[in-house]
């Protein structure tokens, strides 16, 4: 049985930090899916999933992408995510590179 602990200040030490989770790498089934995510304000966002490579080449590769679509972006969580409806752009660019890609939703 795991013990949890919810102190959070102790008399003569000061604050005590909880350790954060580390994020967990989803499962991915090979393909690569690119759906159009709809932001309050009329605001899209093309997200980027299932891309089986290691964290730093994700980061690498999100920036290609932001560059190429000439947007902003962000990679979080496993994903990648490009303002804008660039969805046709990604998938060109996704499978120049040798994925699998979908569009899925939006």
């Amino acid at each position: 049985m795991e013990e949890r602990s919810t102190l959070v200040y102790v008399s003569g030490q000061g604050r005590i930090e909880q350790p954060k989770a580390q994020p967990v790498r989803p499962k991915t089934d090979g393909i690569v899916r690119i759906l159009l995510k709809r932001l309050g304000g009329n605001k899209m966002v093309s997200v980027v999933s299932g891309l089986d490579v290691a964290e730093e080449d994700l980061a690498d590769l999100g920036r290609d992408l932001k560059r190429k679509c000439g947007t902003g972006g962000t990679v979080k969580n496993f994903q990648i995510e490009i303002q804008g409806d660039k969805r046709n752009v990604l998938k060109a660019e996704l499978e120049k590179r040798g994925f699998t890609v979908k569009l899925a939703g939006g």
